[in-house]
């Protein structure tokens, strides 16, 4: 008895060590041995659809997050409030965009109750965050471009909400029918494994998962054709945003139409229901980057662009220089012109009022250039013509002469001169020989 037992003893401890050895699988190239074997995919060497998506998916993140920051940072620039409408709607698109490439991680990693149950819900949540913003934006574009004028910011962006808490609702009812009351029982082999589907109580088939984003793909498609009426409107600034709009929404079609086929059909045919997870994660991955480059980045670039409007008010009023050099430059003119326009107004006529004799002179000494002075015509001597004739020449008469005053007025002058005009000289010799310093004195 005792030899029975030593000897089941013998050949039992080589079959237990022999069976614990098979259930410890060795740890991929690239993989810590310690490192659980659900997130072998992201270190695993040899399958490298892992690495590749993981490196795009955090690309992607990056990429998103800056952008976020730049739209949010250019709302003091935005001068067209038009568009200033749409940035809510649009960082509620990128914060969607930003849920689709993480959840590329949980496509990437190996599937259990946690992973399954957050891809049923969060895939078609995320997806239909996007296509509402894209949808409301294309409901505004329709008003704009016939009108140029759209509904509010607040309005387009409750649009985009509601949209997208239909498929909330739908989500959590189809995760609680699913997960929660079928979550002992073991589904049909639709991913290939019955056993991995009873492990992991995540038994849903593919063609369950894809009928479940219908309504997401009722989304897609309203946006697809609703784009395509901003293109035909009366203001054709709003086309390009309609062409990028239109872009992210055809490049979605082409990849949904892919991954579909693929998910539901292609992997099994082939006969390798392993690609189930690299499909969907491809999907998200490509989606979201189509998202970035057709719809983001485009629309960044144009957030901050001035209306036309603005540039033809900007071009009729062009922006004046306050500085102290232009005030005085403008005073100066004014100025200028005043004084000159009094200057002419306070002007006599020279042919009403008598010259002065001594009007040229300005008490410097003679110099070679020609001055027609009474001092200079003293210092030449008599001309060929009447003294008269060139200069005013004062006379006193009898009545003049005799009174204590021994200056002359300028309008006594004046009627000297005409008296003396009126009647002729007598002699030559005699209108010769007088003059102003012999008779009277200044």
């Amino acid at each position: 008895m005792a030899t029975h037992k030593a000897l089941l003893t013998c050949l039992g401890l080589p079959l237990f060590l022999l069976s614990g050895a098979q259930a410890q699988k060795p740890a991929p190239p690239g993989c810590s041995s310690d490192l659980n074997s659900l997130y072998y995919n992201l270190c695993d060497r040899s399958g490298a659809w892992g690495i590749v998506l993981e490196a795009v998916a955090g690309a992607g993140i990056v990429t998103t997050f800056v952008l976020t920051i730049i739209l949010v940072a250019s709302l003091p620039f935005v001068q067209d409030t038009k568009k200033r409408s749409l940035l809510g709607t649009q960082v509620f698109f990128l914060l969607g965009t930003l849920g689709l490439f993480c959840l590329v991680f949980a496509c990437v990693v190996k599937p259990d109750f946690s992973t399954c149950a957050s891809r049923q819900f969060l895939f078609g949540v995320l997806f239909a965050i996007c296509f509402s913003c894209l949808a409301a934006h294309v409901f505004a574009l329709n008003f704009l471009a016939r009108k140029n004028h759209g509904p509010r910011g607040w309005i387009i962006f409750t649009v985009a909400l509601l949209l997208s808490l239909v498929e909330v609702i739908i989500n959590t009812e189809w995760l609680i029918l699913t997960l929660v009351r079928g979550a002992g029982k073991v589904g049909s082999p639709g991913n290939g494994s019955a056993d991995w589907a009873a492990a992991s109580r995540c038994t849903i088939a593919n063609v369950d998962f894809v009928m479940a984003l219908i309504y997401v793909m009722l989304l897609l498609l309203g946006t697809f054709m609703g784009a395509w009426p901003p293109l035909c409107g009366r203001f054709k600034r709003w086309r390009k945003h309609g062409v990028f709009v239109l872009l992210a929404t055809a490049t979605s079609i082409a990849i949904w139409v892919v991954w579909i086929v693929m998910y539901t059909y292609g992997n099994q045919q082939h006969n390798s229901p392993a690609w189930d997870d690299p499909t969907l994660a491809i999907a998200l991955a490509a989606n979201a980057w189509a998202f970035v480059l057709f719809y983001v980045i485009p629309e960044i670039s144009q957030v901050t662009k001035a209306s036309p409007e603005q540039s033809y008010q900007g071009d009729m009023y062009p922006t004046r220089g306050v500085g102290y050099e232009t005030i005085l430059k403008e005073q100066t003119g004014q100025s200028m012109f005043v004084e000159n326009k009094a200057f002419s107004m306070d002007e006599p006529a020279s042919a009403k009022r008598p010259v002065s004799p001594y009007s040229g002179y300005n008490g410097q000494l003679l110099t070679s250039v020609y001055q027609p002075t009474e001092m200079a015509l003293m210092h030449k001597g008599p001309t060929e013509g009447p003294y008269d004739v060139i200069l005013p020449r004062a006379t006193a008469n009898s009545q003049v002469m005799g009174s204590a005053n021994s200056t002359l007025r300028a309008e006594d002058m004046y009627i000297i001169q005409s008296h003396q005009a009126a009647t002729p000289n007598k002699d030559g010799k005699n209108s010769q020989a007088q003059s102003p310093q012999t008779k009277t004195r200044w």
